[in-house]
């Protein structure tokens, strides 16, 4: 288990104080470009140990009565469908799950932009729909030779064409369900029309990676290339603020590439460009509130060794592509590191070879190592989390937690009744299984007391899991790698 390394109050307190200090910089009015996850940010909890995967909403909170909400989304993943994958639904039903997150936490939810407009039908429905329930939309619309023309970017037929979103706060974030939504293209946009209207007002941008005052090789700042493998990201030196300052700094290459265009776009606005770099542009704390870089760097190894695990799953299943599993061994030997660094690895495939079929390991708090292997009854990932529970809890490993006559009726349930052809239990079945148990059976209560034990423990499973298991266990906070191999042969696999 990782040891803490990140001050995550100090992180809070730090945020916002630096974010006021924007909003004055620019005379009362800040639009902050939000990257990344306000909600449920775990890559950030997991490479920075301490770090609290709500903590830049909680940040906003403490914001909360300057601050309104606007959310951008690409009118042509409205049309095309585009599914955020964590959560598997589409980006425009993200946004309405996105509103009513941040209404139940007090944040005000002022509009909502759909960006690069061209009368897509569907954005035209979603538009209605958004509007029948009282949500303000604005349209945004596509710019012809965007980002390089900036003359007529900056007139009245670029983002002047742009309808104007009517805000009411200091603070206005500019969020949206996933990249490539235009958000940046929203801020300027509006700095632009308030400009003609006499308010001032101003941009900055909020990442949390990569981190720009840890060295570029700063396995904080891997782990961060590695997340992004699939988009090509590539940190790199910030040239602009080497230049101006003669300081080193990290930032990534696409804020580099489009900074000459940033700036040119804020001196046809303003006469005069506020930032000198896309450093300069950022109001990220977080590398001000490591206190253990040691404990992070390890983290982030671990994760690191992770991403490359699920690029090599993906590109089994044909998600990604050849190049994508080159950049991540590099960064692999970049960190040095192997996957044999990864505990659990071993100690799964051990396991495998010892039995014949698939079986699962898992590293617990304390450091011991579990094993889980298939049978008739259960899969290895199910046998793995109920031989954890009892190691927790200090109940004998031979000492059966669920009787065989009470899964043998769910089994024939499952192949007689619900058309599955694989009779053993996946994990929720065996927890659903246990839960019951609990009711009546003293060791089955201790076993389920223990589940919350397994949040932030290492997984190794020697075959792809299921999506259920993997679903499943990801719910349960346990960290899952698998090798990119699956049980059987088969071509269609259901999600």
């Amino acid at each position: 288990m990782d040891r803490i390394g990140f001050d995550n109050d100090k992180y809070l307190k730090m945020q916002s104080e630096c974010i006021r200090q924007r909003i004055e910089q620019f005379g009362g009015k800040l639009y902050l470009e939000f990257g990344g996850k306000l909600f449920d940010d775990y890559h950030a909890s997991r490479v920075l140990p301490g770090f609290e995967p709500d903590s830049k909403l909680k940040m906003l909170l403490e914001l909360k009565d300057q601050a309104e909400v606007v959310i951008v989304i690409n009118a042509a993943d409205i049309e095309n469908n585009k599914i955020r994958g964590d959560y598997g639904i589409t980006y425009d039903a993200d946004v309405l799950r996105l509103i009513d997150e941040f209404r139940e936490i007090g944040l005000f939810v002022g509009s909502i932009v759909v960006s690069q407009f061209s009368g897509q039908p569907s954005a035209e429905v979603f538009t209605e729909r958004m509007k029948s329930l009282g949500v303000k939309v604005y349209r945004h619309y596509k710019i012809p030779g965007y980002p390089s023309n900036i003359p007529f970017i900056v007139s009245d037929e670029g983002y002047g064409k742009n309808e104007y979103i009517e805000t009411q706060r200091e603070l206005v974030i500019i969020t949206a369900p996933g990249p490539g939504s235009g958000k940046m293209a929203t801020c300027l946009s509006q700095l632009y029309h308030e400009n003609k209207r006499g308010i001032k007002s101003g941009y900055a941008k909020f990442e949390t990676f990569p981190i720009w005052n840890l060295a570029l090789t700063h396995p904080v700042n891997l782990a961060y290339e590695a997340a992004t493998a699939d988009l090509n990201d590539v940190n790199m030196i910030d040239p602009f603020h080497l230049q101006s300052y003669g300081e080193t700094t990290v930032n990534y290459n696409r804020d580099v590439e489009i900074f000459p265009v940033l700036n040119a776009i804020f001196e046809s606005i303003y006469g005069s460009s506020p930032y000198k770099s896309p450093t300069d542009m950022g109001v990220n704390m977080a590398g001000y509130c490591i206190f253990d870089d040691a404990a992070v760097c390890e983290a982030a190894s671990k994760e690191i060794i992770r991403r490359y695990y699920t690029g090599l799953c993906e590109r089994r299943d044909g998600k990604i592509d050849q190049n994508v599993i080159y950049k991540l061994e590099l960064l692999m030997r970049q960190a040095k590191l192997s996957k044999e660094d990864r505990a659990v690895v071993p100690a799964a495939l051990e396991r495998a070879a010892q039995t014949g079929a698939p079986a699962a390991a898992i590293e617990l708090d304390d450091g011991r190592i579990i094993t889980g292997k298939t049978s008739s009854l259960l899969g290895c990932s199910a046998a793995m989390v109920l031989n954890a529970l009892k190691a927790y809890a200090g109940i004998d490993d031979e000492l059966h937690l669920i009787s065989p006559e009470v899964i043998t009726p769910i089994q024939h349930l499952k192949v007689e009744h619900m058309g599955s052809k694989n009779p053993r239990l996946h994990t929720d079945e065996v927890l659903l299984a246990l839960s019951i148990c609990a009711a009546t059976d003293e060791n089955a209560a201790k076993a389920m007391a223990q589940l919350k034990r397994l949040r932030g423990c290492e997984m190794h499973v020697s075959v792809m899991l299921s999506h259920v298991d993997e679903r499943l266990l990801k719910k349960l906070g346990v960290n899952i790698t698998c090798e990119p191999e699956h049980q059987d042969q088969k071509l269609y696999r259901k999600h």
